[in-house]
């Protein structure tokens, strides 16, 4: 049925992986930034936890599974597939329902972000091809209360706002 009003839903979204060790040659992605310094993530991609949760967040949203159901097929055997594949196939499931905000908060004792984000919310605006000022993100150390806390590895939450006309 159609309706006059636009049809707003809700996706929430998490991921974490673990730091490879600090000898790894995986470069470590957050946000489609690399970040220097810092070993790479265990993951059959290049583990970027913040397009995992996005692609968690759609999936809450369109009940169609990316990670889940097809991320697999999508990696080369390098391990180091950019995971911009998988949200180009989550995107295409939201069919007539467009993105209006994205928020995200990462926990992890490293890297530190605050300068990288600027760069991390035109990247995911970009892919998302909305306006930065679209793209929330939040983070915190998590004191050494997790594992992420601790610096085992790095944890992210979406959440994401579509409407639907």
């Amino acid at each position: 049925m159609k309706h006059d009003m636009p049809i707003f839903r809700t996706g929430i979204g998490q991921d974490s992986h673990r730091f490879l060790p600090q000898d790894s040659s995986k470069p470590c992605v957050i946000g489609g930034v690399i970040f220097e310094g810092v070993p790479g993530l265990d993951a059959d991609s290049d583990g970027d936890v913040v397009f995992h949760a996005l692609c968690n967040a759609i999936t809450s949203v369109t009940g169609v599974p990316i990670l889940g159901g097809i991320a697999r097929d999508l990696c080369g055997k390098d391990g180091i597939t950019d995971s911009q594949v998988y949200l180009e196939k989550a995107l295409v499931t939201l069919g007539t329902q467009h993105i209006v905000h994205a928020a995200f908060t990462i926990e992890g004792k490293k890297p530190h972000f605050e300068k990288h984000i600027p760069s991390m919310r035109k990247n995911i605006a970009g892919a998302l091809n909305i306006d930065p000022t679209a793209v929330g993100i939040t983070a915190t150390s998590g004191d050494g209360l997790t594992d992420f806390g601790c610096g085992d590895g790095i944890q992210c939450f979406c959440i994401l706002t579509t409407y639907e006309r």
